[in-house]
């Protein structure tokens, strides 16, 4: 994958933009998501330009290498590089990035065997995130079907 280190700026609002690596995308219609990743960017992220969070419907997801089938399913972290972790993964390596104090939390969740119970403890997380504090039923819609 080819160096997506800066934006690209475009002229038209809604276009889907390109943001500065690192960055932890998320579901902007999911309220616990939403509400979790303002809690990530107002107490745990050290600074704005450490990465960027942003919610997949405003990006441009080809670029970045995703799609909207793996937003759907879980949180995704592409780096500087432009290499992809999703999940748990994807939340260790944000807390890597953030406050002295968190990262701690970032390395366990990335040691080896410890995805043997944060895989599935993040997939329970990110289906039954409509019942969470914050969620809505819309959290829990099916995935769009893919565009033609």
């Amino acid at each position: 994958m080819s160096s997506l280190a800066s934006p690209t700026p475009s002229t038209d609002p809604s276009s889907p933009v390109l943001p500065v690596l690192p960055v932890l995308v998320f579901d902007g219609d999911c309220a616990f998501c939403s509400t979790s990743a303002r809690v990530l960017t107002g107490r745990l992220r050290r600074s704005p330009d450490d990465f960027a969070v942003e919610p997949w419907q405003h990006l441009d997801l080809a670029a970045l290498g995703l799609t909207p089938e793996a937003c759907l399913d879980a949180l995704q972290w592409v780096d500087a590089s432009g290499q992809v972790s999703a999940g748990h993964r994807a939340v260790g390596k944000a807390l890597l990035a953030s406050r002295w104090w968190v990262r701690p939390a970032g390395a366990v969740l990335l040691a080896p065997g410890v995805g043997l119970v944060a895989a599935p403890a993040y997939r329970w997380v990110s289906r039954n995130r409509h019942r969470l504090p914050g969620g809505t039923p819309a959290c829990g819609l099916p995935a769009p079907p893919p565009a033609a």
